[in-house]
């Protein structure tokens, strides 16, 4: 059965004034996403990558409220000013500082990674303890949010924000991933009906199960056939012109399979770092790749050897 992740406090901050620092990793869009055949059954299994977001909140007793930098980081304003309202002990105003390396409006958790990342930052900051199922509640106020709160490989109800349970940890992989362009506005897409039948939404518990058992016995080859249908299954509610060609790359390279952002525009061909034949598929698939669209990125998935328990805010490499 899969493990339920639980949560731990934030430490106490470090003095008056101190500022709070939060971390939170991206995605590389889902392994799998669709819609179980259950009510508030829309779910996600997410697909951590080594890409982050850092926030930190300095309180400052003299500010006349909360200001974010950047700017147009609004959300994390409106999460800052929730919680701040809310939970701390009396009134207080600061700066929040956002920088992430996730690109936004593509369907890898930039978003969700700048709130959990503020969240842990203003909660260390006014020695507030911020367990996953907090950041859940607040964050169910303000938008559709991924699993990035909890390490590891996790099924997530997106839309109801809430864990379904986590499935584990897998051995690195790498993402040779592309990005059609453009940008997806992801709470309007998740606000738009979904057309899934009976069948699929059987069809995608099926998935789930088969991807559960995968990661649980580290099955790489079952993990990249589950992502391949899952995105397969998508292009009816956000079509991909390249992911033919991207399923191509993947056969000829020996990949293991494609996985998509769902609700964004990337594409990725999936490799085993640990297969010796590795630099080689990783060349192929990115000349390939080169020839298919512009911008190509590679992408290291996140292992979580040892971690089936608490939310762990982990720490940004230098």
């Amino acid at each position: 059965m899969p493990q339920k992740a639980g949560s731990r406090p934030c430490p106490p901050p470090r003095g008056p004034g101190a500022a709070g620092v939060g971390t939170a990793f991206g995605t590389f869009g889902e392994l799998l996403q669709g819609a179980l055949p259950e009510k508030d059954g829309d779910f996600l299994v997410t697909l951590p990558v080594a890409r982050w977001t850092r926030a930190a909140f300095r309180p400052d007793p003299d500010a006349d409220g909360l200001v974010v930098r950047p700017a147009w980081k609004r959300k994390a304003l409106r999460l800052a000013r929730m919680i701040v309202e809310e939970e701390a002990p009396r009134p207080v105003g600061g700066e929040l500082t956002v920088h992430s390396l996730i690109p936004e409006g593509k369907g890898l958790a930039s978003s969700s990674a700048d709130l959990v990342a503020t969240a842990r930052a203003v909660g260390r900051a006014l020695g507030l303890a911020m367990p996953a199922a907090r950041i859940e509640r607040f964050l169910a106020r303000i938008e559709p949010t991924d699993g990035v709160l909890y390490p590891g490989i996790v099924a997530f109800h997106h839309r109801s924000v809430r864990l379904r349970a986590v499935l584990g940890s897998l051995p690195a992989m790498a993402v040779v991933g592309i990005d059609e362009g453009g940008a997806v506005d992801t709470v309007d897409f998740n606000r738009a009906p979904k057309p899934f039948t009976a069948a699929d939404r059987h069809e995608y518990a099926r998935l789930l199960d088969r991807l559960a058992g995968a990661v649980r016995s580290r099955d790489l080859a079952e993990v990249g056939r589950v992502a391949t249908r899952s995105a397969l299954m998508n292009q009816s509610l956000r079509h991909k012109w390249s992911l033919e060609h991207m399923c191509g790359i993947c056969r000829e390279v020996g990949g293991l399979g494609v996985a998509v952002g769902h609700s964004g525009t990337t594409l990725g061909v999936l490799l085993d770092t640990a297969d010796p034949a590795y630099p080689h598929r990783a060349t192929a698939a990115a000349q390939a790749c080169t020839g298919l669209a512009g911008g190509v990125a590679v992408y290291r998935t996140l292992s979580f050897p040892g971690v089936l328990g608490p939310a762990a805010d982990l720490p940004v490499p230098a």
